[in-house]
C-alpha cells in the first residue's frame, strides 16, 4: 500500500492499561496494530499509559514512527510521580492537566479515527466520545474486555450503528479504519 505524505491520518489506539484479563495475544495484537498504522501511512496518537496503548506505541516506533502521547498530568513531574506513567516510545507527550476523562476528550477530538483493543472503563469512555463525535471506530475482535461488549451497547443504545467496524486481523482492521477516514475527508 502506498504511504501517504502530509497530512497523515491520525489514529488513536485505546485499550486496557492492565491487561491480565485481555485475550492471550493482546500484547502482540497491540504492537502489530501500531506497526500497521505506520505501514499504511498513518500516525499513531495515543493515551500515555501502560498496557495496550504502550504496546501499540512500541510497535509504531519499531516501524520508525514519530508518536505523540496525551497525558492526564499537567507536567512531567506529575506524570511520573502522581500517575506513574511511562515515557517510553513517545516522542512528544502533551500534558493536558485534564485528568483521565479530560485527556480522553482532547485525544478523541485530535484524531481522525480510533481503534479499541480489549479495554476497560477508560476505553469505554473513549468509545462513547468517538461515537458521539461520529469518528470511525475499529474494534479488535477477540481481544477481550470492553471491545467484546461494543456490539451489545450499540444495539441497546438505539442510536444507529455509527462508523464502527470489527475485525480480528490487525492489517485489515487498520485498512478498514483508514478507508472510513478517507470517506470522511472526501
Amino acid at each position: 500500500m502506498e504511504k501517504s505524505t502530509f497530512p497523515k491520518y491520525k489514529i488513536c489506539v485505546m485499550g486496557a492499561a492492565q491487561t491480565d484479563f485481555c485475550g492471550p495475544l493482546s500484547h502482540n495484537l497491540a504492537e502489530e496494530v501500531g506497526r500497521e498504522i505506520v505501514r499504511q501511512g498513518a500516525s499513531l496518537i495515543a493515551p500515555v499509559s501502560t498496557g495496550i496503548p504502550l504496546w501499540a506505541s512500541k510497535g509504531a516506533k519499531e516501524e520508525g514512527a514519530f508518536v505523540v502521547g496525551f497525558s492526564p498530568a499537567s507536567s512531567y513531574k506529575e506524570h511520573i510521580e502522581k500517575y506513574n506513567l511511562p515515557t517510553d516510545y513517545f516522542d512528544i507527550i502533551i500534558y493536558t492537566g485534564a485528568e483521565f476523562s479530560g485527556r480522553n476528550s482532547f485525544l478523541v477530538k485530535s484524531v481522525d479515527g480510533v481503534i479499541i483493543i480489549c479495554g476497560r472503563m477508560g476505553s469505554l469512555n473513549v468509545f462513547t466520545l468517538a461515537f458521539e463525535e461520529n469518528k470511525p471506530i475499529g474494534i479488535a475482535e477477540g481481544s477481550g474486555g470492553i471491545a467484546e461488549e461494543v456490539s451489545h451497547l450499540i444495539e441497546r443504545a438505539h442510536r444507529g450503528g455509527g462508523k464502527i467496524i470489527s475485525e480480528k486481523d490487525p492489517k485489515i482492521l487498520v485498512q478498514k479504519v483508514i478507508e472510513l477516514i478517507k470517506k470522511e475527508h472526501e
